[in-house]
């Protein structure tokens, strides 16, 4: 799910890497071709994904419309990551973890607080910032998709978070078919069993062997 069919016209470009610490969010450019490489570098990290368009603010990744175009509530290898306008903005095709979240939202410093988190900045605050410092402007900030989030979706509708078995080094890996600026959140969830903060690294390299 990786490999490309042609190559881009573009010139090759070095590999990258960003470290995101724990409760708080960093920003990654992805070009067309690259491959976005997210990685847990501490046991129980969960990685809030938001994505957005530098050309035109009113383009984004949806969640929402991720779940409709694959027909399916569950994030896994070969499904593609669309936008608002239900366009490719990348596959996923490698996942050692396959434990994540496509329907929670995004938490708040205020939610947190009333939830007991006493001095966690909010996913919602914390990407915000980081929005604001790439002086993007989206009609709105979506919801995010919630990679090594363990949470179960039951027939009767019910969510249930289940405790977090993320590992150290557990990443996911997906071929960008757009030009994006991906924004990272490792702030605290504020869901149970997931919310304890861990670091993360983000990647942005050409070929799998870079990896």
């Amino acid at each position: 799910m990786l490999l490309l069919k042609e190559p881009p016209s573009r010139a090759p470009l070095p590999p990258r890497t960003v470290a995101v610490p724990a409760g708080e969010s960093r920003a990654i450019d992805v070009k067309a071709g690259q491959i976005l490489r997210i990685e847990a570098k501490e046991p129980g990290a969960v990685a809030s994904m938001f994505g957005f368009s530098r050309i035109n603010d009113d383009v984004y990744m949806s969640v929402h419309h991720t779940r409709v175009f694959s027909n399916s509530y569950v994030l896994q290898a070969g499904m593609r990551i669309v936008s608002n306008r239900r366009r490719a903005l990348m596959v996923l095709g490698k996942d050692s973890n396959g434990k994540h979240d496509l329907l929670l939202p995004a938490s708040t410093t205020v939610y947190l607080a009333d939830q007991g988190y006493a001095g966690q900045t909010g996913c919602v605050e914390s990407v915000g910032a980081v929005i604001q410092s790439l002086g993007l402007k989206p009609p709105k900030l979506p919801d995010p998709i919630n990679l090594f989030m363990h949470v179960a979706l039951h027939q009767d509708g019910r969510i249930e978070p289940l405790p977090n078995v993320t590992r150290a080094g557990d990443f996911v890996a997906c071929r960008v078919v757009t030009d994006m600026v991906f924004i990272v959140s490792a702030c605290c969830t504020g869901i149970a069993g997931n919310d304890v903060p861990g670091a993360l690294e983000l990647s942005a390299v050409e070929d799998l062997d870079q990896l």
